[in-house]
């Protein structure tokens, strides 16, 4: 539940189109419903302007499906975040309207129309195409959340001129979300290049003494442009997640 929608529920018993009594069971499971697997956080929207989103891996089939069965029955938007197609096939079958990226591994469940109160667009950069699917993760989410997002693809260091190229778009988005592996030198470039918020998101992609990620961790962190923000490694999520509440215009 949302503000808005709890303001006409407060409004239709206000009016007598609705009971206290009906009024008091909507609002029974509002803070959060225990469904045996999960304490399902109904609140969250009402807190921070967006719902609870669901963290795929690890969990099994069945108790996702339970999740997100639950939360549609309140009409939530549903993000699940870390599945993959043998996750979402039941998903699928019981919600026809859902969509499943292989390449972000997100299933998505829009019952409502997304929000664009906003202060512009997010622009996600992906320095290789092998930090495509993280990148593909803070876009998605980005958009459950209710943002315009635009991406740019395989600009990264090796190739400089590349993201040069696109310096109209640099300087027309709000927040910049940068997704680098190797040595991460990426979000340094950009951060050096705009006056805008920018995200970097280390990826584990890169050889040996790349060590999964944590070569461009140290670099993001490093980074001799001021004001970079860094995330945990693949956590395109997260980038996306900040991202949102940088842009928003005004609070839940």
């Amino acid at each position: 539940m949302n503000p808005n929608e709890l303001k006409i529920l407060l409004q239709s018993i206000s009016d007598g189109s609705l009971s206290v009594a009906d009024g008091i069971e909507r609002l029974r499971t509002l803070p959060f419903e225990d469904v045996g697997v999960a304490m399902i956080d109904h609140h969250r929207e009402l807190r921070q302007g967006t719902p609870e989103v669901i963290l795929g891996e690890s969990k099994s089939a069945g108790q996702i499906f339970t999740i997100v069965e639950k939360m549609a029955e309140k009409g939530s938007n549903i993000l699940v975040t870390r599945i993959n197609r043998e996750k979402a096939e039941p998903l699928l079958a019981r919600f026809p309207d859902g969509s499943f990226d292989a390449e972000s591994r997100t299933f998505c469940l829009e019952q409502k129309p997304l929000e664009f109160a906003t202060r512009g667009k997010i622009l996600v950069i992906c320095a290789g195409t092998s930090d495509i699917p993280v990148a593909r993760e803070a876009s998605v989410t980005a958009r459950m959340l209710g943002n315009e997002v635009v991406e740019i693809v395989d600009v990264g260091v090796a190739g400089i001129h590349r993201l040069l190229a696109r310096g109209d778009q640099l300087r027309e988005a709000a927040v910049i979300i940068v997704v680098a592996g190797m040595e991460g030198a990426l979000p340094s470039v950009v951060g050096g290049l705009v006056a805008v918020p920018v995200i970097a998101v280390p990826t584990s992609v890169g050889y040996g003494a790349a060590f999964g990620g944590v070569a461009a961790l140290l670099g993001m962190l490093n980074s001799c442009a001021s004001g970079i923000t860094v995330v945990n490694i693949d956590n395109g999520f997260g980038a996306a997640y900040a991202a949102t509440r940088i842009n928003r215009l005004t609070s839940p």
